[in-house]
C-alpha cells in the first residue's frame, strides 16, 4: 500500500541523474523553497526527483553519510534514499536524516524556516523533539 501511495507521487515528477546535475538541481530547489542551500550535503547523489504537484522530493545517493556542520558541531545521518515533501520554507514527512543526540540518532521529520525569524533553521523529530539553530550553520559549502 505505501508503494502505491508513493508511485502516485512519481507520476508527473521531473528526474535526473548524474551527480552534478542532481547537486545543482537540490541546491536551486533548496534556494527556491527559502532553505538554506547546504541543508542537503549529499554525495555521489544518483537520483533527483520532484514532483512539483505534489511536493514530493527523492533524492537517491551511491551509500548512506555522515555529516558534521562544524559551525554548529553536529552531526547528521543521510541514508542512500532521503524523501520528503517540500513546501515554502519546510521540508515535511522527511524519511532518511537522523541527527546524533547524546549517542542517540533521532530521526529528523521536520525542517523549517520561521517566517519571523528567517535567519534560523528548526529541526523537529517525530517525538516532537525540536532544536532551532542559526541558517548560516547550513550555509552552501559549510
Amino acid at each position: 500500500m505505501a508503494s502505491q501511495a508513493l508511485e502516485c507521487h512519481h507520476a508527473g515528477a521531473e528526474v535526473f541523474t548524474g551527480d552534478a546535475t542532481c547537486r545543482n538541481m537540490s541546491v536551486k530547489l533548496l534556494e527556491e523553497l527559502g532553505l538554506p542551500m547546504g541543508l542537503l550535503p549529499l554525495e555521489d547523489i544518483q537520483e533527483f526527483r520532484y514532483n512539483r504537484d505534489s511536493g514530493f522530493l527523492r533524492l537517491v545517493q551511491a551509500k548512506n553519510i555522515e555529516h558534521t556542520f562544524k559551525k554548529i558541531m553536529q552531526k547528521v545521518s543521510y541514508d542512500a534514499e532521503v524523501t520528503a515533501f517540500v513546501d515554502n520554507g519546510k521540508l515535511r514527512n522527511i524519511t532518511g536524516i537522523k541527527t546524533n543526540a547524546m549517542m542517540l540518532w533521532i530521526s529528523i521529520n521536520e525542517v523549517y524556516v520561521p517566517e519571523a525569524s528567517p535567519e534560523k533553521v528548526t529541526f523537529k523529530s517525530s517525538n516532537g523533539l525540536s532544536r532551532t539553530f542559526n541558517a548560516t550553520a547550513f550555509a552552501l559549502g559549510e
